[in-house]
C-alpha cells in the first residue's frame, strides 16, 4: 500500500490536512503527524536543534513513504533527511530550500519582513499569529472562506505554546537547505499554488526541483484545491513507488 506522511507548518496542527485527506483514494496510507509542541502534542517542546528534532520525529516518518512538508513542515522535513533515513520521495509544498528570499523581485517574504514579525509575535504572539492566518491565505480566490474552513478546523486560538511557535520562526529564519537540495538522497519536488503569497519564485539552481504550480490556489492548496492537490500527490506517488515511472522525469 502506497503510504503519505502529511506534516502541517508554522502555528497549525495536523487538523489541516482533514480535506486533503478526505479527498485521497482508500488505498493510500495516510498518517499526519503533529510536530513536537502541536496538537497532540502540545505540552511537548519544539526542540531547537535539528538531531534532538530527528529523534522526536523518527518513529513518524518512515522511509517507505512519500513525505509531504507544507510551508515550514516542508523546510524542517528536508532538514531532516540529513538526520533520518530518506523516503521515496519529499514533497515541499508552499516552500522553497529556505523560506525568506533575498531579492525582493521573487516576491515571497524578505529577512526584514520576517524578523519585522518576530518582533510582533514577541509583543502580542496570538494578535500576530490571527494575522498570520489572514496573510497566508490572502492569495485564495476565497480568503475569506478558506479562513472560516480554517478556523472550523482548528479554532481561534493556536495550536502551540508560544515558545513552540517562536522556536519555528527562528527555524524560519535560520534553516537554509540549499546544499541538501543541490544534492539529496531522495527525489525532492517543491510544489506552490500560483498565487502563494508567502512562497518565492524559484531560482535557477532550483529548476531540476520545480513541479507544476496548481492552479487557483494560494499557500494553503489543502484548503482551497484539495482534489486538485489529492490527484497530483497520487501521481507523485505513483512515480515514485517502487517500480514506478522515472522519478526525475516527474513534474507532476
Amino acid at each position: 500500500m502506497t503510504r503519505l506522511v502529511l506534516l502541517s507548518g508554522w502555528g497549525i496542527d495536523a487538523r489541516i490536512w482533514q480535506p486533503l485527506v478526505a479527498s485521497l483514494p482508500d488505498n493510500i496510507e495516510v498518517t499526519t503527524p503533529d510536530w513536537p509542541g502541536y496538537g497532540t502534542r502540545r505540552e511537548e517542546a519544539m526542540p531547537k536543534h535539528m538531531d534532538a528534532l530527528a529523534k522526536a520525529m523518527a518513529s513518524a516518518l518512515p522511509s517507505n513513504a512519500l513525505w509531504v512538508g507544507w510551508s515550514l513542515g516542508g523546510l524542517l522535513a528536508t532538514a531532516l533527511l540529513q538526520h533520518l533515513p530518506a523516503p521515496q520521495a519529499l514533497v515541499m509544498l508552499g516552500m522553497r530550500e529556505r523560506f525568506t528570499t533575498r531579492q525582493e523581485t521573487f516576491g515571497g517574504v524578505t529577512p526584514e519582513a520576517l524578523a519585522a514579525f518576530q518582533d510582533a509575535f514577541e509583543q502580542d504572539a496570538l494578535v500576530t499569529w490571527r494575522h498570520f492566518l489572514r496573510w497566508q491565505l490572502s492569495g485564495e480566490s476565497r480568503p475569506r472562506h478558506v479562513l472560516h474552513q480554517l478556523q472550523a478546523l482548528i479554532g481561534n486560538n493556536p495550536p502551540a505554546h508560544p515558545e513552540s511557535l517562536a522556536t519555528g520562526l527562528d527555524w524560519l529564519a535560520t534553516l537554509d537547505n540549499s546544499d541538501i537540495c543541490a544534492a539529496s538522497p531522495c527525489p525532492i519536488l517543491t510544489m506552490t499554488g500560483e498565487r502563494d503569497p508567502l512562497t518565492a519564485n524559484a531560482n535557477d539552481a532550483m529548476a531540476q526541483h520545480l513541479a507544476r504550480p496548481i492552479d487557483q490556489a494560494g499557500h494553503c492548496p489543502q484548503l482551497s484545491q484539495p482534489e486538485i492537490l489529492a490527484g497530483r500527490l497520487m501521481a507523485l506517488t505513483q512515480a515514485h513507488s517502487p517500480g514506478g515511472r522515472d522519478p526525475h522525469r516527474e513534474r507532476s
